[in-house]
């Protein structure tokens, strides 16, 4: 039997999805569910639902490629020196990467090591509930509607654009995405955060977080693809099967396509304060769970045999 069945991979495709560009911390939910649906019992198999939380994310890579098809072709018709708001935009993007590229590199072994936990990821789901209430008074203005065409005032003024951002800001943004290495906090948040900060309305900011996640989450699926197919053990394939990690992938698609639609129009609307008490409220929610044994850290306890796990898998196939 592999380790992971089709419905777990569907609940944490699911997950995924709708978590991914919401600013709760998909990773968080995703390691917080994992340990619900009680996956990772040995070493090994814990290795490979960490890999399968990452890669998983490719689904909602997929569903901003489909909603944002216009931005992104506008931006690769920037490289291609045929759109000069294109290439702005594009270089925005890259600057705003970089600094996660390079710092997710040197400290992911780290990050996984000591803060893959289900501790660590209540810890961040309360500071990073502070901050959005916090945030969302000092920055975040309800539309107010016009009094002679009932119009919000958002739909009347969209602010400053994407392309009208300097190299600094991308910067500042993408600083601020390094923090989110740290699950539980939300690559998502903080980049929407980010952006309001420069001063992009709530739309164009979550829009930004969305393109800016392309290359950030696509590198960590790439990065994640390679450790789990170049490491001495088992990979994830072997120890979850193919057709988990394809169906949890294909749902991750769908559910983040609808998640996305629901974000902007919520935004725009009610800002990030709710969203930042929910975060404390799961948070609370948790530590009572784990208090009381309902919900145990991750933490693997049985020793495994690698090799052996993937023979047990071959044969019950073959069977």
């Amino acid at each position: 039997m592999d380790t992971m069945t089709i419905w777990q991979s569907v609940v944490l495709g699911v997950v995924e999805g709708i978590t991914e560009y919401l600013p709760i911390s998909s990773t968080g939910h995703l390691i917080i569910v994992s340990d619900l649906l009680g996956l990772g019992k040995t070493a090994t198999q814990r290795s490979a639902v960490d890999t399968f939380n990452i890669v998983v994310q490719g689904g909602a890579i997929l569903a901003v490629l489909t909603l944002y098809f216009p931005r992104v072709i506008q931006m690769i018709r920037g490289l291609l020196g045929k759109d000069a708001d294109g290439l702005k935009l594009s270089i925005n993007i890259i600057a705003a990467f970089m600094p996660a590229a390079v710092l997710g590199v040197l400290l992911n072994d780290m990050i996984e090591k000591h803060l893959f936990n289900t501790t660590s990821v209540i810890t961040a789901l309360a500071l990073g509930g502070i901050f959005m209430i916090a945030l969302d008074h000092k920055k975040f203005k309800a539309p107010r509607p016009d009094p002679d065409t009932g119009a919000d005032s958002d739909e009347q003024d969209e602010g400053m654009d994407l392309t009208d951002m300097s190299i600094k800001q991308a910067v500042f943004i993408g600083f601020l995405q390094t923090i989110a290495m740290w699950p539980g906090t939300s690559r998502s948040m903080m980049t929407i955060a980010g952006g309001v900060l420069i001063g992009l309305r709530p739309k164009r900011a979550a829009e930004f977080s969305f393109l800016l996640g392309l290359p950030t989450l696509g590198g960590a699926c790439v990065y994640s693809l390679y450790k789990t197919l170049s490491g001495d053990g088992p990979s994830m394939f072997e120890v979850i099967g193919w057709a988990p990690i394809a169906v949890g992938l294909i749902v991750a698609t769908v559910s983040a396509a609808f998640a996305v639609r629901w974000l902007v129009a919520f935004l725009t609307e009610h800002g990030l304060a709710l969203f930042g008490y929910y975060r404390i409220v799961l948070a609370i929610m948790l530590g009572i769970l784990i208090g009381t044994g309902t919900v145990s850290l991750h933490t693997p306890s049985q020793p495994d045999d690698a090799q052996q796990l993937i023979d047990q898998n071959q044969s019950e196939s073959d069977g």
